[in-house]
């Protein structure tokens, strides 16, 4: 489109007389113009990239939205140590600040995170810290040993393996591009799985599934991924973080303490409770609460027909 607004821009000026090499040295200053106004890479998107450029971590402010963009597209956002720590502090920022209600991690550059990155590993293995105990300390890919009391929802494009498929694994929800690769791509490797793979992926996909993705490595496509439970949306390429964002505000505007007491009882059905009676009895621990703080103003809207019929709008 660009291409054929400069074409008829140096016809019209060749009609006024103009010579060509004029016309044409015109249009190229014009079309440098735009492209500055309206690229996300150069100045006018400007200011802002300039304050992105030599950061390994990028978040911005939406309303009660947060994004975290891994800011490494050189390397298809593999994450090294300055990176995992610098997830790590935005994810716990999001997670304590009480303005903030939902997170959407993605990566810049059109790759998700291609995991680990290796050649740190090779060449600086004495320098690597790894916490043993699982409870304290980041785990090597930063965030992925929290429990985040807040949704978070991944937003996949291009390569989402190895340790990039465990970053995603930590999010609640994944909206995934059509043209997205997932995988443990770290087989072929011999780097093993601890940022919580072998744990969250048999309880999100099952363990057959699990296994067939752990032993072998393959890749995973996004309907494939979408059939097994990997991914809860597809989208068209390049809409993964649009889509990611209007999933977050739509969450954003349910009343907050009964969809994070909904998510917690949720979680801890899946991880932790050790019996069927005792999740039953989590459950009700923390709905019951609700039913003062938030239920009876939810039940007054309703009856004054606000949301019947299934309608998430205000709108009646």
């Amino acid at each position: 489109m660009a291409l054929r607004a400069c074409q008829s821009t140096t016809r019209a000026l060749l009609a006024r007389n103009l010579s060509w090499r004029a016309a044409t040295a015109l249009v190229r200053l014009l079309g440098k113009k735009y492209s500055e106004k309206n690229s996300p890479y150069s100045t006018t998107a400007g200011k802002e990239s300039e304050k992105v450029a030599g950061r390994t971590v990028v978040k911005e402010r939406r309303g009660s939205v947060v994004t975290v963009a891994i800011n490494r597209p050189e390397v298809r956002n593999a994450v090294n140590q300055e990176t995992a720590g610098r997830l790590l502090d935005e994810l716990t920022a999001f997670d304590s600040d009480p303005a903030l209600t939902v997170a959407v991690l993605h990566g810049n550059g059109g790759n998700f995170c291609a995991g680990y990155d290796l050649k740190e590993l090779a060449h600086h293995t004495a320098s690597l810290k790894l916490e043993q105990d699982v409870t304290k300390g980041p785990a090597p890919m930063g965030p992925s040993r929290l429990v985040l009391s807040k949704p978070l929802i991944a937003a996949v494009s291009g390569y989402a393996v190895a340790g990039g498929l465990e970053l995603a694994l930590l999010a609640d929800l994944r909206v995934v591009e059509e043209s997205a690769v997932m995988g443990v791509f770290c087989r072929r490797f011999g780097v093993p799985l601890i940022d919580g793979g072998t744990v969250r992926l048999p309880r999100l996909i099952g363990l057959s599934r699990a296994l067939d993705l752990i032993l072998t490595g393959r890749p995973i496509g996004a309907q494939e991924a979408l059939a097994f439970g990997l991914a809860n949306r597809v989208v068209p390429d390049g809409q993964a973080l649009q889509a990611a964002l209007e999933l977050a505000e739509q969450i954003s505007t349910f009343p907050q303490q009964c969809m994070r007491a909904d998510r917690s009882s949720a979680l801890y059905s899946a991880y932790d409770a050790p019996s069927f009676s005792l999740a039953l009895q989590y459950e009700m621990d923390h709905g019951a609460p609700i039913i003062q703080t938030e239920s009876v103003a939810g039940a007054t809207t309703f009856s004054s027909g606000t949301g019947r019929g299934g309608k998430f709008s205000s709108k009646h």
